[in-house]
C-alpha cells in the first residue's frame, strides 16, 4: 500500500457499544438534519450550523463545523479509522464501509458510516506519541504524525515488531507537547477571561501566592500604576503595570511606568503578548524595571498554582498528574 494515498482518521465516542458492536462511526448534532440535503461545501455547512446553533461562539462554529464536513464530505470509503474505547481501553482500527446515512431514530448519533472494524489492541500496544495524538481534544480528526504506526498495525507481525522494539523515543516530544499545550490553554484563558482590570487581579493574586503583599489601585491606576507591593512592611516599594492587549509593548508605554517611579522604587510590567524590540531594548538598559511576557507569566502562574485562591483555580482549573519523561542516561543505572 502507498501511505500517502490512505488517510487514517482518529475518532472519540461517549458510546463504545454502539460503534463497535453495531459496526460504526457517528457524530451528532442531531439538529443539524440530514446533512445530504445540503450543498457539499464548508460554506454551506458553516451556514447551517450558525442557523441551528446562532448562539455560538465564532471560534466553536469553526471548529464544529471542521468537524461535521469532514465526517461527511472527506472521510471516504476505504479510509482508516482509529477509535480509542474506553470501555476496554484498547486501540480500535477498522475501514470505512459505507457512504454517510442520517439515521434520525438515534438519540445520540444520527450522521453515521459502516465500519469494519479490523483490529483490537491494548493501548499498550503503541508509542506514547500515536497515543498522545489520539488524545486529541476532537469528535473527529485526521491523523497525521503517526499514520504509519497504525497502519502498520494492521500487519500479522506488529505485535513482535512492538515487542522486540526498544524505549519509547516518543516519550520526551509528547511530554513536551503536553506542557505546552496546558500553556497555550492558560495563556488563551487569562486573554478570554481577564482582559482589563480582571488581569490586575489575577497578577495582585499571583504575587501574594509569590509572598509579596499587593494592592490594586482604583479604576483608572495610580499615574499608570496599577498594583502596588512590598516583600514586607519595609521598601522598597514595587510598582506594577499590567497590560493584557494583544498588541506587544511599546517603548513609550513601558517608558511611562518609569516616569511613576521614585528614588528607590523598582518596576514590573506584565503583558499577555510581549514586547516590541526597541521596548526590550529599553528594559535591557533599565534594570530596575522587569517586564515579563504572556509566556513568562504563564510559567509563574504553574509554578504557584497551589498557592493560588480557589477562586482563581477555578477560573483556569488545572490538575496535578504525571507524565512520561525520557530516561536521563546518566541517571538509568542507579
Amino acid at each position: 500500500m502507498d501511505n500517502e494515498e490512505i488517510r487514517v482518521w482518529g475518532m472519540h465516542t461517549l458510546d463504545d457499544h454502539l460503534f463497535l458492536d453495531g459496526h460504526v462511526i457517528a457524530i451528532g448534532w442531531k439538529a443539524m438534519g440530514d446533512l445530504s440535503q445540503l450543498p457539499q461545501n464548508r460554506d454551506a455547512y458553516k451556514k447551517r450550523y450558525i442557523e441551528v446553533f446562532p448562539d455560538e461562539k465564532k471560534g466553536s462554529v469553526a471548529t464544529c463545523t471542521g468537524m461535521i464536513y469532514r465526517f461527511v464530505c472527506e472521510a471516504k470509503i476505504g479510509d482508516y479509522v482509529v477509535l480509542p474505547s474506553k470501555v476496554d481501553k484498547m486501540i480500535n482500527i477498522g475501514v470505512i464501509e459505507g457512504d454517510y446515512t442520517f439515521v434520525p431514530d438515534a438519540a445520540q448519533y444520527p450522521h453515521q458510516k459502516k465500519v469494519k472494524w479490523l483490529k483490537h489492541y491494548p493501548r499498550t500496544m503503541f508509542s506514547q506519541g500515536a497515543l498522545y495524538e489520539l488524545g486529541a481534544f476532537m469528535t473527529f480528526f485526521s491523523v497525521k504524525n503517526y499514520t504509519d504506526e497504525f497502519l502498520a498495525a494492521l500487519d500479522k507481525n506488529f505485535k513482535r515488531n512492538v515487542a522486540s522494539a526498544g524505549e519509547d523515543e516518543t516519550v520526551a516530544a509528547t511530554a513536551e507537547d503536553i506542557k505546552q499545550n496546558t500553556r497555550d490553554y492558560v495563556l488563551k484563558e487569562l486573554s478570554r477571561q481577564f482582559k482589563g482590570f480582571g488581569l490586575e487581579e489575577v497578577v495582585a493574586a499571583l504575587l501574594r501566592a509569590m509572598g509579596y503583599r499587593a494592592v490594586v489601585s482604583s479604576k483608572g491606576g495610580d499615574r499608570g500604576v496599577d498594583i502596588t507591593a512590598y516583600k514586607d512592611e519595609l521598601p522598597p516599594r514595587i510598582l506594577v503595570q499590567v497590560k493584557s492587549k494583544d498588541a506587544p509593548v511599546a517603548e513609550t508605554t513601558v517608558h511611562a511606568l518609569k516616569g511613576a517611579m521614585r528614588e528607590g522604587d523598582y518596576g514590573l510590567f506584565i503583558t499577555l503578548s510581549d514586547y516590541t524590540p526597541h521596548a526590550q531594548l529599553y528594559l535591557d538598559n533599565n534594570p530596575i524595571i522587569r517586564g515579563i511576557n504572556g509566556r513568562e507569566l504563564v510559567e509563574l502562574i504553574l509554578k504557584y498554582y497551589d498557592k493560588l485562591p480557589e477562586k482563581w483555580q477555578k477560573a483556569i482549573p488545572l490538575e496535578m498528574v504525571y507524565i512520561p519523561v525520557a530516561k536521563d542516561d546518566d541517571n538509568s543505572s542507579k
